[in-house]
């Protein structure tokens, strides 16, 4: 039967999946999949292999067991979350899935070996089973590094309608912009009825509140991002989830209440109402005494491993610029109050006096004073600013109870002069050597993008985010982006 142009056309277009994301989305999951399989199939080898390798005989009935393991493994991964889309490429769940399933198969085996008394099962869980784990875990880590990497070229995108009012989703915009990790890119905009010739900093404007779901059907978006605005209320938004259930499009609704985490919100039906419950953040109590002995232990375990090479920058300083290795200032801490922050000279020795004399050349908004190529600094300074050396004496002021490992960026008392009452919110707690700051562009950040990532630190720290940020400094260290 011969087909027309246009009818090839219609037929090819029924044939291309509806959007562009669900091809690289299953393509991304079979690859997962064979990846675990593959972990689970080379924990099973290895331990074969050493207990081959160490004259042990094995058993028919052990090696159906093991290859029975390595397929039950990925069904584990699957039950525990871990090939859930919205996991893809999110550090900290995606582990967590692959955690609670690895675990899971664990237990189910050492219950079944117990009931069953079977030696043979509990050398795998002690074994085989540990070992996938730590492998698989190796192989997610090194995805969603990839699919990062990806996602930075402009690839393994999701397409988001935002519907809202111009500053809040110039804002996403700008978020989504700045962190591609994420996988979401606002390709249309929705605002109000009575918004016209909009900039939305070169995104559409395609329609009002009313226009989403024609928006959505015809972009082809995968996701609909809803911020924060009186004219969507509750019943607008079931109406909303009603028409796009039938092309299965994300709906995400951003609260009013910015930058809270997760585990501070729970959600109680109250009244058959759906209502959003907040928790406040504890600045003291048990979890802050964990925090100030695991702060001062990490620095004074640093400063015993660090002595030889800051003995030798300290040296390196004093030979190559006249002046002390040691450069003291005030700063202003927990509370507003001052301390005396080291760190190691990085400029030449008269550099408070001549910053006068530079105030017309700061390259930073806001409070801050800050310049790429600052005369000030000597050849050594420069490269310990760009690979934060010359913060390591900070540890003494972490042993001191005057800082934590990690914190918001600690501030200097003209500068605390100058903030309104939302911006000394950032007082309320220690001020650190490294934080969400320094990962996430350190000089690079405007002021009002520092402001919000101390603020998000303050309202959301734990111990867990401490440690995870500490990671993350390791790498944004060494590449030396963003520093100045």
């Amino acid at each position: 039967m011969r087909v027309g142009t246009g009818e090839s056309v219609a037929v090819l277009l029924k044939a291309v999946p509806r959007r562009a994301s669900s091809i690289w989305t299953r393509a991304y999951l079979r690859l997962l999949l064979c990846g675990d399989t593959v972990c689970a199939l080379l924990a099973c080898l290895c331990v074969l292999g050493v207990r081959l390798g160490a004259g042990a005989f094995i058993p028919l009935v052990e090696f159906v067991l093991g290859f029975a393991l390595v397929i039950a493994w990925p069904v584990a991964l699957l039950m525990g979350g871990a090939y859930r889309q919205r996991a893809n490429g999110e550090g900290t769940e995606e582990f967590k899935a692959v955690f609670n399933g690895g675990i899971g198969l664990m237990a189910a085996v050492a219950i079944l070996a117990y009931a069953t008394q079977t030696a043979i099962a509990r050398s795998f869980v002690m074994a085989m089973l540990p070992l996938a784990l730590l492998i698989t875990l190796y192989y997610r880590y090194r995805m969603r590094k990839r699919l990062h990497r990806r996602r930075a070229a402009g690839d393994y995108m999701r397409e988001v309608i935002a519907v809202g009012h111009r500053e809040s989703i110039l804002d996403l915009v700008m978020q989504f912009r700045r962190q591609p990790y994420h996988g979401m890119r606002v390709v249309g905009a929705c605002l109000p009825d009575d918004t016209v010739d909009v900039d939305l900093d070169g995104i559409p404007v395609l329609g009002s509140f009313g226009d989403v779901a024609r928006v959505v059907e015809r972009e082809r978006a995968d996701a609909v991002a809803v911020l924060a605005c009186p004219e969507l209320d509750g019943a607008a938004l079931r109406r909303l989830a009603w028409s796009l259930e039938s092309a299965r499009t994300d709906l995400f609704v951003a609260p009013a209440l910015l930058d809270v985490a997760g585990p501070r919100i729970s959600i109680r039906p109250v009244a058959g109402m759906p209502l959003l419950h907040v928790e406040h953040p504890e600045f003291d109590g048990a979890r802050q005494v964990v925090k100030s002995a695991f702060d001062r232990l990490g620095a004074a375990m640093a400063l015993v491993l660090l002595a030889l090479p800051l003995l030798g920058i300290a040296l390196m300083i004093r030979l190559t610029s006249s002046g002390p290795a040691f450069f003291h200032q005030t700063r202003v801490g927990k509370g507003g109050k001052t301390f005396r922050l080291v760190k190691f000279r990085t400029m030449v020795a008269d550099a408070e006096q001549l910053k006068g004399a530079l105030v017309e050349s700061n390259e930073f908004d806001g409070v801050l004073f800050k310049i790429r190529n600052d005369p000030r600094i000597t050849r050594v300074g420069a490269h310990l600013r760009r690979y934060s050396l010359d913060e390591l004496p900070q540890l003494l002021n972490v042993i001191r109870g005057e800082m934590s490992l990690v914190g918001p960026r600690p501030p200097l008392p003209d500068e605390v002069d100058q903030y309104g009452a939302d911006v000394r919110r950032r007082l309320v707690v220690k001020p650190g050597m490294t934080g969400l700051w320094q990962v996430s562009g350190r000089s690079d950040l405007t002021w009002e993008e520092s402001v919000r990532l101390d603020l998000r630190y303050v309202e959301n720290w734990s111990l867990i985010l401490d440690l995870q940020i500490l990671w993350k400094t390791w790498s944004v260290v060494t590449r030396g982006e963003g520093a100045y």
